[in-house]
């Protein structure tokens, strides 16, 4: 049974296997392969801070099938936005063995749906620039690219990335 919970600090591990693996997949060809196959599940754990008591870090959320960490979001308010009702999803990657089969839907609806509980209105996310996989995903939920792009240092390689939103509506994502 698919269930989604906030990420503990016994998910680090769970994670961080999602998160290289989705990276390794899903960006080869756009990142260098030898960059690509260097990425460590230890490294990537010990960055994560699940479970802080912080009221301001970001929330993560877990999608779970039988204790198993099938996919995350990362998500809170805007990094880079005045408006204090911007929000942003930092992160959202699922396993690709579990690709296309609705839990990125899952997690996109239960970060809008925990942003909006928060009063944030417009919410941003970046994609890697040439991630068409991605593109299609986030334009069939209602995503718009705004037009802004950006080069950022991301596990220590330089990425050039796209920028997407959308108007969270109370009775949609």
């Amino acid at each position: 049974m698919i269930t989604v919970r906030e990420a503990t600090g016994n998910d680090n591990v769970a994670v961080a296997q999602v998160h290289v693996r989705s990276w390794q997949v899903a960006y080869r060809g756009l990142i260098a392969d030898n960059y690509l196959d260097q990425l460590t599940v230890e490294e990537r754990a010990a960055r994560y801070t699940f479970g802080t008591s912080d009221a301001s870090s970001p929330t993560t959320v877990v999608v779970v099938d039988d204790g198993r960490v099938l996919g995350f979001a990362i998500f809170g308010p805007a990094r880079e936005v005045d408006p204090p009702d911007t929000g942003e999803i930092f992160a959202l990657y699922v396993d690709p063995d579990f690709w296309r089969q609705g839990l990125g839907t899952t997690l996109i609806t239960v970060a809008s749906n925990r942003l909006r509980a928060k009063s944030i209105s417009k919410v941003l996310l970046w994609v890697l620039e040439g991630n068409d996989r991605a593109t299609r995903f986030y334009e069939s939920q209602g995503w718009m690219a705004d037009g802004l792009r950006r080069q950022i240092d991301v596990w220590g390689v330089t990425v050039n990335e796209l920028r997407y939103s959308r108007l969270l509506t109370n009775g949609g994502q």
